[in-house]
């Protein structure tokens, strides 16, 4: 059976993703001013964030 081309490529890591995690997105809505530390504690419905701003 063979392999997808997808599969084990090494440069695929450089690449950039148009998904963030959470800790990435609280990260860009620091950057944004819209996010502060003491008082936001929220685990879920954080606001969408644009992907191209770097965490």
């Amino acid at each position: 059976m063979s392999r997808h081309p997808s599969y084990g490529k090494a440069s695929k890591g450089g690449q950039k993703r148009n998904v963030l995690k959470r800790f990435e997105r609280i990260d860009v809505l620091r950057k944004l001013g819209k996010w502060k530390d003491g008082e936001n504690k929220k685990v879920t419905n954080l606001p969408k964030t644009p992907s191209n701003i770097e965490a």
